[in-house]
This record gives structure tokens, sequence and C-alpha cells, in this order.
């Protein structure tokens, strides 16, 4: 089964093509962070805008890349939410239109459960049950996955999302969009043991985050230690070890966390996803962690982090192959989003 995958949750436009035999026979990924840039965020009519713009013509570019004619496309898989409702609608209005146009199956997915399976593209793909550790924009959750549709939510933020607190502790630094990576390259260069930072709801028994607290803590402390007569210097000094000690403090979080979340479920396997999963400096101290107390961790390519269309086309592909889905009549075709949706709504 051959299906076309489309991504439009938020900020990036996603397309690539799954093969269930041959694998991964294409993708294209157009990123709208330059038009972002200037206002410090995504505005999310500008993000569906530019979605109706560059959907097509990717889609174009992707078939020629692939020598694939769209005829051949057997079924065709969209992100029907959580995200922006604006730029979900932009998609699922494209997958159903090229479905009732080829007569084809089309199929939603949920952006998370794309994210939990985008390191199962890799080679070797890390195997069923394990503890996923989702860390994708506005989301922080551990899961227990057991199978396809088949997840227990373990723990989740009550607040700001690690990613958010990312962005917005850059923000409040005075950093560029995006604010995550922008932070985590700025950490690189700073000392984090200069500042004492906690470490939220690690003290107390369970799975659940919070990081509104330590982002409130950061900018007290970037304001209690900025100067007036401070030099260029000092003042990126400053940045730097502020953004360590912060990075070095959410690092620490998630890690305890999903060595909890491996002590209560007994499980062998961690997979981390979502564009968190990218930052350095938590692959490497889970990645210490794992091997000093057993249990394997995986993470997906650099690429598969952010929002792309290949795991949307990976996960359409399992769920299609795994419940034989036979093409939907023209009339009962929808143009559908679900901004908010709850991973464990998802039906096996």
């Amino acid at each position: 089964m051959l299906v076309l995958g489309i991504e439009t949750s938020c900020d990036e436009t996603g397309l690539a093509l799954y093969d269930s035999e041959q694998g991964l026979l294409g993708e294209a990924l157009y990123s709208q962070i330059e038009l972002h840039a200037e206002y410090g965020g995504v505005v999310p009519e500008l993000a569906s805008r530019d979605h109706v713009r560059k959907l097509l013509p990717l889609l174009q570019q992707l078939l020629t890349d692939s020598k694939v004619k769209l005829s051949a496309v057997d079924a065709i898989a969209y992100t029907r939410g959580p995200g922006l409702v604006g730029a979900l609608l932009v998609g699922s209005a494209t997958a159903q239109a090229l479905a009732l146009a080829l007569q084809r199956p089309s199929i939603g997915i949920h952006h998370m459960e794309g994210h939990l399976l985008a390191p199962l593209l890799e080679d070797p793909a890390p195997q069923m049950p394990f503890v996923a550790l989702l860390v994708s924009g506005g989301h922080t959750m551990l899961v227990q996955v057991q199978g396809l549709g088949h997840y227990q939510l373990l723990g989740e933020t009550q607040d700001d999302a690690a990613g958010e607190a990312f962005d917005k502790t850059a923000k409040l630094l005075g950093l560029n969009y995006p604010g995550g990576p922008e932070l985590a390259r700025l950490a690189s260069s700073g000392v984090a043991g200069r500042f004492s930072f906690p470490r939220p709801m690690t003290n107390r028994p369970g799975l659940d985050f919070s990081f509104s607290g330590l982002k409130t803590h950061t900018r007290l402390l970037w304001q209690r230690h900025q100067d007036a007569t401070m030099d260029a210097a000092a003042k990126l000094q400053l940045q730097a070890d502020i953004a360590a000690g912060f990075q070095l403090a959410v690092v620490d979080t998630l890690t305890i966390k999903c060595r909890r979340a491996m002590q209560q479920t007994q499980l062998q396997q961690l997979v981390v996803s979502g564009g968190v999963a990218a930052n350095q400096a938590l692959r490497s101290k889970l990645q210490q962690v794992g091997s000093k107390h057993g249990f394997k961790v995986s993470f997906p390519r650099l690429a598969y982090c952010t929002d792309n269309g290949a795991m949307i086309a990976y996960a359409g592909c399992l769920r299609l192959t795994q419940s034989h889905l036979q093409a939907a009549a023209p009339a009962m075709r929808t143009i559908d989003a679900r901004p908010r949706w709850p991973l464990q709504e998802l039906e096996p």
C-alpha cells in the first residue's frame, strides 16, 4: 500500500510517500520560520494562508522527485489534530479533495501518534511495548505503548509543556525565534552551575510535569542579575549561564520522570520523540541513564523530531493496513479537524 501523508498542524508543511513494502519513497518539507520570525511566534492566520500557497506545489515536487504518479497512491493520511484549526483544515480539505478525485480512502491521524511512531521509521526500529516520552510543542507526556492505538497515559504536564517553557524562556532572554534551538545553542557556552534551579515535581510521587514555575524562576533570575552598567560580553555570559542552568533543570526533570516511568512499568524500551527530542543535552543524559539502569533509549533522526509528512504517512499506513479500511463513499467525506484531541481517545 502506497500512502501519501500530509502534515499541516502548525508552521511546517510536510508531505511524504510511504510504501508498506518499500518504506519511505520520498518527502518534502517547507518551514515557515522566516515568515513568523518578525512576530516572535506563530501567527495562526499567516500559517494557514501559507499552507494554502505551499501545499500543492510541494505535492508536485514530491511526486516529481519520487517519480511516482498521483494515480499510484492507494490512500491519503492527513493530520486531523491537535494543532491550529485553520492549518489543520487546509490539510484536511486537500486530503479529502484528493481522496474524492482519486476514489481512494483517507484517514485522519493524531499528530502526537505520528510523533510517537516516528522512531519506528529508524533501522533497527524499537519494538512494542515501550514507554514513550512525547515532548512536542504544547505537549509533554509519558505514555505506555502496548500496541498501535493501545496507549495508557502515565503522566502529563499540568501547565506549560517543556517546549513552551524553552520558547518562552528564550523570548524573555531576548533570543530570536524559534527560541528553543536558540536557547540550547546559547546554553552550550554557559556555566550551568552558576545559578540554582528547581527540578519541578520531582520531590513528589507520580509522573506529571510542571514547567511554569521554572520559567518564572528563570525570569526572576534574569531581572535580578541584569545591570545597566554591564557590558555586552558580561550580559551575553549572563544569558548563557541562565540558559545553561534552565536547560539542565528541564533535562534533569524529564530524565528523573522517565527513569521513574521505566521502574513503574518494568519495560526495557524508552522512545523519545517530538521537537525537544532534538535537544542534544537531553539525548545525552537519557542515553547515560538508560545505559546505567538497563533500558534502551531510542530517538528519531533529527529531521523527524520536528513536524514532518513521513510520520503521518507511516502512521496512516499502519492504521490502514491493520484496519483494512475501504474507500469511503463520496457523500460521507467531511473536512474535519480536532484542534484539541486527547491521545487517550484514539481507538486501537
